[in-house]
């Protein structure tokens, strides 16, 4: 990787800002800078953090449009900040106004980017490390240049950016049935260093909310349970993994999206959850996330009336916002807005209003707003017609600032091929994860002693399904993966991809694929009452050939299939899951997963079929 050196400039700045002390902390981070064999510089001053008072002499500093766009995180597509493909060029002029990430911080002087895995910002974990530093040399190559804070949704199992050859662990509701604080936080531990080895020090995770409703469309499987208290404690070690790890942690999303049967990406939800319920539902992950030292907290684009009566979405409301989290709970970190993009925001208020009315709410960072020029032009203009004040702007930037010291952007913003090649991916990781998933893999159903399968008596197999596209793009897809794993243990598989609505056609090739086999394992996907994958594995058990169903998502899928011989849940269809699956199905390992989640009766939703804490054994 080419380096040009930014230290000049950044000496400049600091020496006229935050003092000497600052200027000698963040000058010597342009030794440690990549140079064209990725590796760090030679010896080098020891660094020192900038204080809170060095902070508030930078930032009296800044002029207006630093400090409106340090409260900025946006996307911008590409795989570098100076040299992107002509189709992410285009990409970035169309809904950003600007051609690369270089461009984007020379123009609105963003203190903070996000990377997507649509955005073509996650390629491979070199390709990450080059662009995070081409973003760092990009803003502190400029006059008055700071570090720009670097994030992600890395939550694992369903939702996760930065893909293989990057470890991959289970998801929380998987770590909510292995009901390991210790793992819990290993899982996170992991995933910080391997995010802070690529550059990301800020990462949207982990999810808080309490999925007390299994119609849950947006949360689900991203919730550790449906035990406040359970969540609560995992929440805490995972906060204590991400952060012990160098990364910031974010808890989202406040006040608590567990309850909604509608997705705010697409509409603005009500939860209808009176104060007493939020206290004891919603509240304690918050909680328990600021008594562990969060850095920051995510805002959610619900409704709760119980909360504010004004029904503003939370993103925007003083009272829920300011009012609850920062004088009741005491929270004094970083507030981030769930995306500007998202409908549920943009229902009420428009493009324009929405990210002033997030700041006069006790919002810090607002996140990837539709248009950036809009957003920006609105904050800056509201500053100046008075409706924010420039001291409310000054206190939302110090927060930003010194989250950014605290993860040490000041002293060292670079990351180095070498810290990559001896973090991410590395065996011991990808060991550990597979030890953790094997402990979430959960048992919820079985008859006549049919698992573990045994290639004595069940050798040829079939495996059938739905193959979910992989979270960040670099696995699967499950059948796939299932046959694999299956074959490499001495089974003898036949692979046929169902999908998640299976024509009859599907179905009827299925059941004449089974002929003559021993078992065959079908990995189902939001089942519902009716639906197709419903009739496939009916029609499957008519055979007589024993039918082993996984849910690689929800474990509300068990209710639906009660033709089947046995049912795994596996909470996500990443390979680290599946793979663990098939271990405990093989009986290379045992099921030890509990429900962290009750699951209802399909007849009768308001009884229980399985209760928290259900999972069996053999």
């Amino acid at each position: 990787m080419h380096h040009r050196s930014p230290g000049t400039s950044r000496r400049a700045v600091l020496a006229a800002g935050a003092g000497a002390a600052a200027a000698a902390t963040v000058s010597t981070s342009a030794s440690a800078a990549v140079g064209p064999q990725g590796e760090a510089g030679a010896a080098r001053p020891a660094a020192r953090r900038p204080t809170r008072e060095q902070l508030r002499k930078l930032l009296s500093r800044m002029s207006l449009e630093e400090k409106v766009g340090q409260l900025f995180v946006t996307r911008v597509y590409g795989h570098t900040a100076t040299d992107p493909d002509q189709a992410d060029v285009d990409a970035n002029l169309k809904e950003l106004g600007v051609r690369d990430a270089a461009e984007l911080i020379s123009t609105y002087h963003v203190g903070g980017i996000i990377y997507f895995t649509w955005a073509r910002n996650t390629r491979d974990p070199h390709q990450i490390a080059e662009l995070s530093n081409g973003i760092q040399r990009a803003s502190l190559g400029r006059r008055n240049g700071l570090p720009v804070l670097i994030s992600t949704d890395q939550e694992h199992g369903i939702v996760c950016r930065v893909g293989a050859p990057a470890t991959l662990l289970p998801g929380a509701m998987a770590l909510g049935a292995g009901g390991s604080r210790t793992d819990t936080r290993r899982a996170a531990h992991i995933a910080g260093a391997e995010l802070a080895a690529l550059g990301i020090l800020q990462n949207y995770a982990p999810d808080a909310d309490v999925n007390v409703n299994p119609a849950n469309p947006v949360i689900g499987v991203r919730s550790f349970s449906s035990d406040p208290q359970v969540v609560a404690d995992l929440v805490a070690a995972q906060v204590k993994g991400y952060q012990g790890a160098g990364v910031a942690s974010c808890a989202k999303h406040f006040p608590g999206h567990g309850d909604t049967t509608t997705d705010s990406h697409e509409a603005l939800p009500t939860i209808h959850h009176t104060r007493e319920e939020w206290e004891r539902l919603d509240a304690p992950p918050f909680r328990a996330a600021i008594a562990a030292g969060i850095d920051s907290i995510m805002t959610a684009h619900i409704v709760v009336p119980s909360l504010d009566p004004a029904e503003d979405p939370a993103t925007l409301s003083r009272p829920i916002l300011t009012g609850i989290l920062r004088e009741e709970l005491g929270y004094d970190g970083v507030v981030v807005t769930d995306s500007l993009g998202m409908e549920g925001v943009r229902t009420k208020y428009g493009d324009d209003r929405v990210p002033v009315l997030a700041l006069l709410a006790g919002v810090d960072q607002l996140l990837n707003p539709p248009s950036i020029k809009v957003a920006y032009d609105a904050v800056l203009a509201a500053v100046r017609d008075g409706e924010l004040t420039e001291e409310r702007i000054d206190t939302s930037v110090l927060r930003v600032l010194e989250l950014k010291a605290r993860r040490g952007l000041f002293e060292d913003p670079y990351v180095t091929r070498r810290e990559v090649d001896r973090t991410v991916g590395v065996r011991p990781h990808l060991a550990e994860a597979d030890r953790i998933a094997e402990r979430t893999t959960t048992l919820l159903a079985h008859r006549d002693g049919l698992l573990p399968l045994s290639r004595r008596t069940h050798r040829d197999l079939l495996v059938v399904g739905a193959d979910p596209a992989s979270p960040s793009g670099t696995t699967g897809p499950p059948t796939t993966t299932l046959t694999e794993e299956l074959t490499g243990l001495g089974f003898r598989v036949t692979r046929l991809s169902t999908g998640t609505a299976p024509t009859q056609a599907v179905i009827d090739s299925a059941v004449a694929a089974a002929a003559g086999k021993d078992a065959v394992v079908v990995g189902t996907y939001n089942v519902a009452a009716g639906s197709a994958q419903q009739k496939l594995v009916r029609a499957l058990a008519a055979t007589g050939v024993p039918v082993v169903a996984l849910a690689i998502r929800n474990p509300y899928d068990v209710a639906h299939l009660p033709e089947a011989d046995a049912v795994l849940a596996t909470y996500s269809w990443t390979d680290v899951e599946l793979r663990a699956a098939v271990r405990v199905l093989a009986g290379r390992a045992r099921p030890r997963g509990k429900l962290p989640v009750p699951v209802q009766r399909a007849d009768d939703p308001s009884k229980e079929l399985l209760p928290v804490g259900f999972g069996l054994r053999y």
